[in-house]
């Protein structure tokens, strides 16, 4: 896709719901699509001046193309306010405190590439709670007696590694330390001295074998 007026990319931004290697469906009987919701940071003035030419620029052609050649009074914007409310009404997450959000998507998977441009094939390295950079398209529409401005999604580039969201635990929290690092458990010394006919008292500290079918502890003899 060329770079018009309605495309940019974004500076490091968090992102968040990645649907970037199979098509997702919010809601049953919805088509799929790949998608992935970005924070971009309010202190990226940069970025929040493109995003507003772009949907600016977006809006020109919905006015020349879809809305009859007349700018309605209300477009619904595909950016909110991550300080505010979703437009269900409900808070955004903590995460998106002080963010500029939207989302992304597209029928078609977008390319999504590691820092050097290689494409990246381990999707597990691409999740919720990483940054990167995004390149989107902001476009018009007119469906069901709505008019606004939706974002396609272009391409994806990871730039780093962030605290996961929703939940992901990293390997060392699921399991803890390494196997034979761990401290064992101190078990308290067999210290009886009562010896077996025949046998020496075991010494002290010594523990016997326990018998698998009761369970306590048995001399050999």
């Amino acid at each position: 896709m060329a770079i018009t007026e309605t495309t940019l990319t974004t500076d490091r931004a968090r992102i968040s719901y990645t649907h970037l290697f199979e098509p997702y469906a919010n809601n049953p009987g919805q088509e799929a699509k790949y998608s992935v919701t970005v924070l971009v940071p309010k202190t990226d003035i940069a970025t929040k001046q493109r995003m507003d030419a772009a949907e600016t620029a977006a809006k020109r052609q919905g006015v020349a193309k879809c809305w009859n050649g007349v700018m309605p009074p209300m477009v619904a914007s595909a950016v909110h306010d991550g300080d505010g409310v979703r437009p269900n009404g409900e808070p955004f997450g903590e995460e998106c405190r002080g963010c500029w959000v939207f989302t992304a998507s597209s029928k078609q998977p977008p390319q999504v590439v590691d820092i050097n441009l290689n494409p990246i094939i381990n999707q597990s390295d691409v999740y919720s709670g990483c940054y990167a950079r995004v390149c989107v398209n902001f476009f018009p529409y007119n469906s069901n007696g709505k008019r606004g401005v939706g974002i396609g999604l272009n391409a994806v580039q990871k730039l780093e590694d962030g605290e996961p969201l929703g939940g992901r635990v990293s390997a060392a929290e699921a399991f803890g330390a390494p196997m034979g690092t761990a401290p064992q458990p101190v078990q308290q010394a067999y210290t009886q001295q009562t010896a077996y006919p025949g046998q020496a008292a075991p010494a002290q500290g010594f523990q016997p074998p326990i018998d698998p079918l009761t369970g306590q502890p048995y001399m050999p003899f």
